[in-house]
């Protein structure tokens, strides 16, 4: 009989949802933050969409998530994150149920210049019980709150991390999803 090695040992695998409305800088984070090429599912925007999808704020936006943006970080030899972005537009809704299945818990990347597009998401994950922190993506432009400010109009619980972020930049990334990681240990620490 033979003996396993070192190598036979596999890594653990935690599936993250990277969630919000049209445009907060989904496809960004996963893009900036994944190890391999992302997986991308983007689209141009056409005329079709035009009375369908909400483009204030974003009006020079010119592609969309039509399905999901897949990347994968690897924290160690024991440890592998897989990210998938959810696409932000009302129509394409009817996939996150699918997303969120197995999902350890979810980044809601919030815009300050439309705050309000991020109740949906967070609505979303408290309904289902899944735990999520909320990273307000800093635009060029946008107004400027503290993370509690963005708390208290968000209403969420004190126990929600919320953070600052750049989509664009991987170390900012990083802060995001260690600050989640970091969250479900210690919810999963106060449970036992």
């Amino acid at each position: 009989m033979s003996e396993p090695t070192s190598a036979a040992v596999l890594a653990a695998s935690v599936k993250i949802l990277i969630a919000g409305g049209f445009g907060v800088g989904k496809t960004t984070m996963v893009s900036s933050i994944s190890e391999v090429a992302p997986l991308r599912t983007e689209e141009m925007i056409t005329e079709l969409s035009t009375g369908v999808d909400d483009l204030a704020g974003v009006e020079n936006k010119k592609t969309t998530t039509v399905a999901l943006d897949f990347g994968r970080i690897t924290i160690d030899e024991s440890l592998v994150l897989y990210l998938f972005g959810t696409p932000g537009q009302d129509r394409f809704w009817f996939l996150w149920d699918e997303l969120a299945r197995g999902a350890l818990g979810a980044v809601v990347i919030a815009d300050t210049r439309r705050l309000e597009n991020s109740f949906s998401a967070i609505d979303f994950f408290e309904r289902r019980g899944l735990s999520f922190n909320v990273a307000v993506n800093c635009f060029a432009g946008a107004p400027i709150y503290t993370p509690d400010e963005v708390r208290e109009a968000l209403d969420l619980d004190a126990h929600i991390p919320v953070v600052l972020c750049d989509a664009r930049d991987r170390n900012s990334c990083k802060t995001v999803l260690t600050t989640l990681i970091e969250y479900l240990i210690a919810r999963a620490g106060a449970r036992v």
